[in-house]
């Protein structure tokens, strides 16, 4: 079965979520910090009248914090609410949470089309990452593309910071 995924860049790092999670790609950054919160939350944003808590997965990867670039943007991600209204075809294998959150991203690459046979386990020993955040990884012709578990990212930060 095929599937969708927008591919961004953190550091140089090439990244993929399933397309079917994203609402939008937003290049409005003006995120109001939140004194208290993890490292990993950068802060909110007030998009259109509606308070999006955005999440730095650079730093939730275990990357240093990154200054925005006219480059950066933020995915805004479908909330569990408008992810359940899809019809079952859709084949999502995440879940998001039930507020609005976005991801800060350092730019956002393509959006491919591939086979999920062609998703392999991620390698044991990835770099520092924590191995529950990945999905799997895809070896591309100029690098590997790695598929993110989003929905784990976000419920581990209401766990554990």
């Amino acid at each position: 079965m095929e599937k969708q995924f927008t591919t961004f860049y953190i550091d140089e790092m090439h990244c993929g979520i399933d397309i079917l999670l994203v609402k939008e790609i937003n290049r409005q950054l003006e995120i109001s910090e939140v004194a208290g919160a993890p490292v990993f939350i950068r802060g909110l944003l007030n998009l259109r009248g509606q308070i999006i808590t955005v999440i730095d997965i650079g730093v939730r990867l275990g990357f240093a914090a990154r200054q925005p670039t006219p480059r950066s943007r933020c995915i805004v991600l479908k909330t569990t609410a408008e992810l359940a209204v899809l019809p079952q075809s859709a084949d999502i294998e995440e879940e998001t949470t039930s507020e609005m959150a976005g991801l800060f991203v350092d730019r956002i690459g393509d959006m491919i089309t591939v086979d999920d046979r062609e998703i392999q386990p991620p390698p044991a020993n990835f770099g520092n990452i924590d191995g529950r955040y990945l999905r799997g990884v895809i070896q591309r012709e100029a690098d590997l593309l790695v598929i993110l578990k989003i929905g784990e990212m976000l419920g581990a930060g209401k766990n554990n910071g």
